[in-house]
């Protein structure tokens, strides 16, 4: 997500996708070497197909500690109107994501948490168990990085996206357009 905010050229290639066109995943990851968070999660169907060597890391944590954080991240700063937009397709995408996602109903919790888990066993059913880590940040870098086939650096494992971070980034996203 905090690369789609820095890059004004991926908005429309985004928004494509939203609405069902298709694209040339190329384009979106030609620099890259894998996705993280929105907007790719909502196309992890069309990228594990495209991408059929990839491995497929599912993030999973308490349903209510996870609406506790979003609801007072994403949700919040979506409803004060808070997110950078640094390109005309930020405000375009926000209401795709939060319509597409959540049926535009981000204050329904039981409605959220639902399609929170929802997502997640779709994910778990329908990629195959070798391709699959369902992960718990909590873990930290051993399943990881044996899934991955790496060595552990030797540093702790980041929490980048707290609810702490989460706002600073906002304020360092929305400086960076001033």
């Amino acid at each position: 997500m905090v690369e789609f905010l820095k890059r004004a050229d991926h908005g429309p290639l985004w928004v494509s996708a939203f609405r069902g066109e298709t694209i040339d995943w190329e384009d979106v990851f030609e620099s890259y070497e894998s996705t993280t968070d929105w907007p790719g999660c909502t196309f992890w169907r069309q990228l594990a197909d495209r991408y059929p060597e990839a491995r497929v890391i599912l993030t999973v944590r308490d349903p209510e500690r996870w609406w506790t954080s979003i609801d007072g991240t994403l949700f919040a700063a979506s409803r004060a109107r808070a997110l950078p937009a640094p390109h005309a397709a930020v405000a375009e995408m926000g209401r795709l994501m939060m319509g597409g996602t959540f049926d535009g109903r981000t204050s329904d919790r039981e409605h959220v948490i639902r399609r929170f888990e929802e997502h997640n066993e779709r994910v778990r059913q329908g990629i195959s168990p070798e391709r699959l880590l369902v992960f718990e940040v909590s873990q930290g870098w051993g399943p990881l990085c044996d899934f991955l086939g790496v060595e552990a650096p030797d540093e702790p494992f980041p929490h980048l996206n707290e609810g702490a971070n989460f706002l600073a980034l906002m304020r360092e996203l929305a400086g960076e357009q001033s």
